[in-house]
């Protein structure tokens, strides 16, 4: 039986990881052995969690030095572990500050395949990276078609895998008629406001998302907002929400059955007219379902000055970048302020046909109509591995 260790440090990652298991599912004759850190998805297909990923979804370089010593002693365990273990390929899934240097402390000490999933973003800033990484990483997956170039200048091997977003189930016409139903919508127009999965981004940003919806319902007062969350930030997300004058609805997968939870998401994401999300994967969730969107993040003040001046690209927003053209507003670091934000949520309510010509363009880039994501990504670490 194949052994194969893998490590996800945030809701993204818990994601590819299990499209990738069930790519190996779907490719092996006998299950494989999967162990290491994930989330519920991943666990939900076998994985035996080391402890909760949650642990390690961390963003932002002050934020992480706060963390420090309690990542540090989640890391040795995790080196200590896998190399117990012995399996016969680490896969590390985005989450770099921690994941990479697990990798290279599990490459200095044994002879363990080391595979990274989702390449390092060299072409938006840090290009150095590449080349520091392949020291101890083999072999990389990449999400994005222009990605494989870099690494293989590094020397690393790597394979274009697609994105597995693109395969992901959208709402049915009876999802979205149960989900309007269920909340009492009627015809409302929906508004998704997305604030992150992190605990670090629901602080910072929830309340700049706040102002922004404020002042957007002024010109567009019928929105009804919705936030849909993961477990563990579904608290913070009610406590800070709960004097709001216009409290959004909040999709709290605690409250209702795992499965009708996901449906309620995904219904909501079909359903909205238009987005407030932070930057990350979401604009891609949003790209899938054809809803207009408006970008927008903010970190701490030491991590916004040195990664601003490291920023290679004229945009953070995958849509933007994808496609090849500047669509999708976003406002992000010292711009990350509620009147630009609600400016643009209502210029793009108004219009958005520039938006849903760049977002089909990036599904259809990512592998929208090819083979599953994750099974190409199973295969690549197969062929990796050889016979």
């Amino acid at each position: 039986m194949l052994k194969i260790a893998m490590i996800a440090g945030e809701a993204s990652g818990d994601k590819l990881g299990a499209a990738m298991i069930d790519g190996f599912d779907a490719l092996l004759d006998q299950p494989a052995d999967f162990i290491g850190v994930g989330g519920p998805l991943m666990i939900e297909r076998g994985m035996d969690s080391l402890f909760d990923m949650s642990e390690l979804s961390v963003m932002g370089i002050v934020e992480i030095l706060k963390q420090y010593g309690h990542l540090k002693r989640r890391l040795n365990q995790c080196a200590d572990y896998i190399l117990a273990q012995k399996p016969d390929v680490l896969i590390t899934i985005d989450a770099p500050e921690f994941s990479l240097r697990l990798a290279e402390i599990i490459k200095s000490k044994s002879d363990i395949p080391t595979v990274h999933y989702v390449a390092p973003t060299v072409w938006a800033w840090r290009p150095k990276r590449a080349e520091k990484m392949a020291k101890y990483i083999d072999h990389v997956l990449a999400l994005f078609p222009f990605e494989p170039p870099y690494m293989h200048e590094a020397e690393m091997s790597c394979d274009f895998v697609g994105h597995p977003v693109t395969h992901e189930p959208l709402a049915s016409d009876q999802d979205i008629a149960d989900f309007r139903s269920y909340y009492d919508l009627g015809d409302t127009p929906v508004a998704l406001v997305l604030p992150g999965s992190r605990t670090s981004e629901v602080k910072r940003l929830l309340p700049v998302f706040r102002k922004a919806m404020v002042q957007t319902c002024q010109s567009h007062r019928d929105l009804q907002w919705v936030l849909p969350t993961t477990a563990h930030v579904a608290g913070l997300v009610h406590e800070m929400t709960a004097r709001w004058e216009q409290k959004p609805i909040v999709i709290d997968p605690r409250d209702v059955d795992v499965d009708f939870a996901r449906r309620m998401k995904r219904a909501a994401f079909r359903t909205a007219d238009i987005a407030l999300a932070a930057s990350g994967t979401v604009s891609l969730e949003l790209a899938a379902n054809s809803t207009p969107m408006v970008i927008a993040y903010n970190m701490g003040w030491l991590s916004r000055q040195i990664i601003g001046r490291m920023l290679l690209t004229d945009t953070v927003t995958l849509v933007n970048l994808v496609s090849g053209d500047r669509s999708v507003p976003e406002f992000i670091g010292q711009n990350c302020r509620p009147h630009y934000i609600a400016d643009a949520l209502s210029k793009v309510l108004q219009k958005s046909a520039d938006q849903d010509i760049a977002m089909d363009k990036t599904m259809q880039a990512l592998g929208r109509d090819g083979i599953d994501p994750g099974q190409r990504a199973a295969k690549s670490v197969l062929d990796f591995l050889g016979p």
